[in-house]
């Protein structure tokens, strides 16, 4: 069953005519449905706020990053282990074609059903999970191919375990070998980008939002209790902290904005699919266009421009 938000009431009543519709074989109350159903999604999706956009990039049928893999990877391998201490499922590593270019795809993982999300562990990884990733990235650079990060987390994980093996210093590790990779990299946050536990596969030559995605250093209702002592002021927060892929691409801090269906990528799956898989493509044409010296320079730029200033 669709999962609705509330302001997606009007697109559930108006789906379901057409539903009826086309049962009853109307084609005519198929077509005047579908007309009404441009409008709203013309209407309601066209004048979001900042936490409608947040509620939709944690939406319960929001595509993850095996969603997304599963289509747009063809002859895909899957990579485990971080060869020290375990196989973390929160961070999936696969080998692949897009198109017709190998690539290496890294993402975090959030999982559906309980079992699966235990599993997953609600996409916060460990630090196992994110030297995994270094080691499929190390991997990619090795054999010459270009990499795709699909970044979808609340954050890394917080316990006592993480801890205990170093999670600080695994998300470091990654920061600094992602930015001297040799490799082209490119990172898309598909769904929520938290904090580093999103940054650790942030890195990257060109680094993407999806129209409904969200990235900050704290979750909103982390923020609100921290400032207000009242996580109910999360909608506060979310207009405060400026975590839109809007708002970001204005202050610099992301490259591009990737138009993914108006009504959603949680409604029309392929097509979002389509448009991480275009977005790729282009970029990695670009990239490749490049010397590793020019590649590498313009990289060491963007990396050390946010915090500008000018007196």
């Amino acid at each position: 069953m669709a999962t609705y938000l509330d302001f997606e009431h009007k697109i559930k009543f108006i789906q379901e005519d057409i539903i009826s519709a086309q049962v009853r074989h109307d084609l005519a109350a198929v077509e005047k449905h579908t007309k009404n159903l441009d409008k709203q999604v013309e209407k309601i999706y066209s004048n979001l706020s900042d936490f409608q956009k947040l509620q939709l990039a944690r939406h319960l049928d929001r595509p993850y990053a095996l969603d997304y893999i599963n289509i747009i990877l063809k002859d895909k391998y899957e990579i485990h282990g971080d060869r020290h201490f375990r196989d973390d499922a929160a961070i999936i590593c696969y080998m692949g074609y897009i198109g017709d270019e190998k690539v290496m795809v890294i993402g975090e993982q959030k999982g559906r059903g309980t079992k699966n999300k235990l599993k997953r562990n609600f996409g916060m990884p460990h630090p196992e999970g994110y030297r995994k990733a270094l080691r499929a990235a190390k991997m990619a650079e090795k054999f010459g191919m270009p990499i795709l990060m699909l970044v979808d987390t609340p954050g890394a994980y917080p316990g006592i375990g993480a801890e205990e093996r170093n999670q600080s210093e695994a998300i470091a590790r990654n920061l600094l070998e992602l930015a001297e990779i040799n490799t082209p990299t490119i990172s898309i946050v598909i769904g929520e980008g938290g904090s580093g536990g999103a940054l650790a596969i942030g890195v990257a030559d060109k680094f993407a939002m999806m129209r409904y995605s969200v990235f900050s250093v704290i979750s909103p209702e982390g923020c609100s209790a921290i400032l207000w002592s009242d996580p109910a002021k999360a909608e506060v927060a979310t207009n405060a902290m400026k975590i839109t892929p809007v708002d970001l691409k204005e202050l610099g801090l992301i490259d591009d904005i990737i138009a993914e269906p108006l009504i959603g990528a949680h409604r029309e799956k392929d097509a979002a699919a389509q448009a991480i898989s275009e977005y790729f493509l282009k970029e990695v044409k670009e990239l490749k266009a490049m010397s590793d010296t020019e590649r590498m320079d313009a990289r060491y730029a963007k990396l050390t421009a946010p915090g500008a200033f000018k007196e």
